[in-house]
């Protein structure tokens, strides 16, 4: 009969598998948040000069927007 020894965990430790998990969620979370400036770049972009400044931006601010580095009030 097979048992499994379960005393021995190590709090904090994630094992390989776990550290893998992380990876490929950091990996995925990076992509989110590269598509979420992308679509945000775009749609500032299509927008014209008269309503960028309706919210107070000009063209120059859109990167900083894009990157989360400025928030739009």
């Amino acid at each position: 009969m097979a048992a499994i020894d379960t005393t021995r965990a190590s709090i904090g430790s994630f094992g390989l598998v776990g550290r893998i998990g992380a990876f490929l969620a950091s990996v995925v979370n990076a992509v989110v948040a590269w598509n979420d400036a992308r679509v945000t770049r775009n749609a500032l972009n299509g927008l014209s000069n008269r309503e960028l400044e309706d919210i107070g931006l000009c063209r120059g601010d859109i990167d900083e927007v894009a990157a989360g580095r400025r928030r739009l009030y």
